[in-house]
């Protein structure tokens, strides 16, 4: 049974609010909740890319096999055949617990992904037999990736139904409104994912800047620009107060995109500056700096024809 302080970081892991989480004291090593706290503390730092500061906090010379894929995840891709290892050792391994077994499944495929390596992030997802809850929830993610939201549903579906209170499943859920556009019952757009967002944003125990640039992509689709960049600047000024730089590309490319949408072209300019400079490896940067290479290469060969001129 999960205690109430490990169900509290567990709640806050899920719902992005990483610097409340850093915050919090480690128990004693003697405790049960030790390596689970731990490890997510460890795994909020690798959400905010710092994986030196995950490193960090991992004892070197650990046997727990969790953790071992915890450092390998930091480590990049010179980790990458540690986790297929220890995605072979921990499922041989019959003293391991199914909430182990899940982790080093979501850790070893989240740096799949990282790496590219899509299928492989896949086959270790679906494993043998009932998918757990997190890797269905990141299963379900890796499929909206690749723009199959009906197999994204398909596999989020059977998981919901056998735990339909659990925050992991019904955040990935909401993606999947995100991407469809899903009515819910209420027949508005984005239902489903607005009514996660704001249910969560109003919980007094969380202070998540993640869940405030997600309830405000979701207006910004419904084309609630007023109230989406209210909750930008909450987010900014949570993160602000944190000094927490490393959460803030999403953000930024809200900001970006809504005040684009509001007509405020300086202010969007000015916002776009920031992105390239904080976050230079972003996909939409990549994405936008690819596009000018190709209209450049497009128009180098483009041959301008002489002005018509108009005979009497």
């Amino acid at each position: 049974m999960t205690s109430p302080d490990l169900y509290f970081i567990k709640q806050q892991f899920t719902l992005g609010a990483y610097p409340a989480l850093l915050s919090i004291s480690l128990p004693d090593d003697s405790s049960p909740d030790y390596i689970p706290t731990l490890l997510y503390k460890v795994r909020a730092h690798l959400a905010l890319g710092d994986d030196t500061a995950a490193l960090a906090l991992l004892p070197t010379d650990t046997e727990n096999i969790v953790l071992r894929a915890a450092a390998a995840l930091a480590r990049g891709e010179q980790g990458l055949e540690t986790l297929r290892d220890l995605c072979v050792e921990i499922e041989a391994d019959e003293d391991s617990e199914e909430w182990e077994k899940e982790t080093v499944q979501v850790l070893a495929a989240t740096a799949f992904i990282r790496a590219g390596e899509i299928e492989e992030a896949l086959e270790t997802l679906r494993g043998e037999g009932k998918i757990g809850d997190e890797p269905a929830a990141l299963l379900s993610q890796v499929y909206l990736s690749l723009a199959r939201p009906a197999l994204a549903q398909k596999v989020l579906a059977p998981a919901l139904k056998a735990n339909p209170d659990a925050l992991v499943l019904q955040l990935a859920e909401s993606a999947i409104s995100l991407v469809t556009g899903s009515q819910g019952t209420s027949g508005e757009p984005y239902a489903p994912a607005l009514s996660f967002y704001s249910e969560q944003v109003a919980n007094p125990s969380i202070s998540s800047a993640a869940l405030l640039v997600g309830r405000a992509v979701v207006r910004i689709l419904r084309g609630e620009l007023s109230p989406a960049q209210s909750d930008l600047e909450e987010a900014e000024s949570i993160l602000t107060r944190a000094k927490c730089e490393q959460g803030s590309s999403d953000m930024l490319v809200a900001m970006v995109v809504a005040a684009g949408l509001s007509a405020k072209k300086g202010e969007a300019d000015q916002l776009w500056s920031r992105l390239l400079k904080q976050h230079p490896s972003h996909p939409l940067v990549a994405d936008i700096g690819a596009k000018e290479l190709l209209f450049d290469e497009c128009a180098s060969k483009f041959e301008v024809p002489p002005r018509a001129v108009a005979v009497a």
